[in-house]
């Protein structure tokens, strides 16, 4: 199987545990406009899943790029001892001094009628770094069924708890007052639901990974854990500018939009929940990154690596597109479905095509990124999403108190596109790959243009069936297309079957 195969059957299967947590988690979502009336409820979860990020990059401080990257010429056991001792060891003074300033989050964050959300957030990081070496050695030794199997069964119980202690168990309880479950419902946990579930499925993941670390030894190499740290502390300002630019947004919108608190809550949970609309791309980015990392590093020193990069780069990109339209194409019937119960929760629909574009620059800037980890020039990879941090810091605090929802939009696209236009500037530079530039740009401003036309198509005539019915066209025309022009490469993939 060619090079490109196997990475495309490595992301299906890292992509099946992110698609059904993703898919599951959507379902959650979408069951929020019927569980609870008002969007402005889901604020403070948003509130504490836009923290999670943050706090995790500093839970594990790129400790898993440096394992793919040593494990090609370092003692693996001896690897994975030294980093396991350095992320159990930080990770207990990180939990300490989280619990012990737990009062002063919670105010910050506006959660002080729940700060129990912020204990439960602190459970989540412990297990779930305690979980990211092991993951890491699954991946570096390309078992991404063992992963997929762990990722599922830890989602399966998180989704489980909250359809059973929000779905089932309210109803259950008002037809049976008398059963023991009323304690539990008594309980008013509500929404926290979402939290301990996602506890508890961290838990599991945890147990179920103790197997990859049998044969650990409490032998630490000093030497080796200084030149792991030369390599990966730029990773940890790659990593906070990436959440600065990914989730800064929903973390101070209540900050900075000019409204009363019960009005700012209310923007948050609709904007969160447009914000999940391009989940279709995120999906597929992560997945795209749990099989192309350790890909990219084992294929840097074949001969031919970077077309085969360049290759990966447009398949990358015209899956995107296609997604992209999928999204784009069916913003009324993901409205109608998310509007069911309650028109509130269908604001802010016009904004999706905007970030989910910006959500592809971003992962082609995933995509381009290989060259600094590849030629150890880190520190450009803090240069440019500390640029980007910067830009979205000042856009949004300019924007959203004018533009709302569609501020936030523009500084997230403004930020992802100028990360991805200087990761390409700098490694053409350093470590040059013939990716097809132009063919690509022009994939991604004719999908723009589809879906343009498509609303301007509805502008005069626009019945749900119609919008399903040209949209439906559209796509089948990008489809046709693209067969034409990239027939030849269709071609030479299946002879390298």
């Amino acid at each position: 199987m060619s090079g490109i195969k196997k990475l495309a059957g490595q992301t299906l299967w890292y992509g099946v545990p992110t698609i059904v947590a993703r898919f599951m988690g959507y379902l959650m979502n979408m069951a929020l406009p019927f569980l609870f009336a008002q969007p402005a409820v889901t604020a403070d979860i948003t509130q504490v899943y836009a923290m999670i990020p943050f706090l995790n990059i500093l839970f594990t401080y790129g400790m898993e790029t440096a394992y793919f990257k040593f494990s090609q010429d370092k003692d693996k056991h001896q690897l994975f001892n030294t980093i396991s001792i350095s992320l159990f060891t930080t990770s207990l003074v990180f939990v300490a001094l989280l619990y012990f300033n737990k009062e002063s989050i919670a105010r910050w964050a506006n959660l002080e009628a729940h700060p129990e959300y912020i204990l439960y957030m602190i459970g989540i990081l412990l297990f779930d770094t305690l979980s990211t070496l092991p993951f890491a050695k699954l991946r570096q030794e390309n078992r991404p069924r063992r992963y997929a199997f762990v990722r599922l069964i830890g989602i399966l119980l998180n989704v489980s708890i909250v359809f059973l202690f929000l779905g089932f168990l309210p109803g259950y309880v008002s037809k049976h007052p008398e059963s023991p479950l009323r304690l539990i419902q008594q309980l008013d946990i509500g929404i926290g639901w979402y939290l301990i579930g996602n506890l508890l499925g961290s838990i599991l993941t945890f147990l179920l990974l103790v197997k990859e670390l049998r044969g650990f030894e409490w032998n630490f190499d000093k030497a080796l854990f200084k030149e792991v740290m030369q390599y990966s502390y730029p990773l940890i300002i790659v990593g906070l500018g990436g959440m600065v630019n990914d989730v800064l947004s929903r973390l101070i919108y209540q900050h900075v939009v000019d409204l009363p608190e019960a009005e700012a809550k209310h923007e948050l949970g609709i904007f969160a929940n447009v914000y999940r609309l391009a989940v279709l791309i995120t999906i597929f980015i992560q997945a795209f990154r749990m099989a192309a990392e350790p890909y990219f590093f084992n294929q840097s020193r074949e001969e031919g690596a970077q077309k085969g990069y360049a290759r990966v780069m447009k398949f990358f990109v015209l899956a995107c597109c296609f997604m992209f339209l999928l999204i784009g194409l069916n913003l009324d019937f993901l409205k109608w479905i998310i509007t069911l119960k309650s028109a509130a929760w269908g604001e802010g629909m016009y904004i999706v095509p905007l970030l989910a574009m910006g959500n592809i620059f971003l992962g082609i800037y995933y995509n381009l990124s290989i060259w600094y980890k590849l030629t150890g020039k880190n520190l450009y990879g803090a240069y440019i999403t500390v640029i980007g941090a910067v830009i979205t810091i000042l856009l949004n605090i300019l924007l959203i108190p004018v533009l709302h929802y569609l501020g936030a939009a523009i500084a997230t696209f403004t930020c992802y596109l100028v990360m991805m236009i200087l990761s390409y500037y700098w490694g053409q530079k350093y470590y040059p790959v013939p990716y097809a530039k132009k063919k690509l740009i022009s994939y991604l401003v004719l999908v723009s243009l589809i879906v343009g036309l498509h609303r301007l198509i509805l502008m005069a005539y626009s019945p749900l069936w119609f919008s399903l019915l040209t949209g439906l066209l559209l796509l089948a025309g990008f489809v046709y297309f693209v067969s034409k022009v990239e027939e030849r490469e269709w071609k030479k993939v299946r002879r390298q079957t």
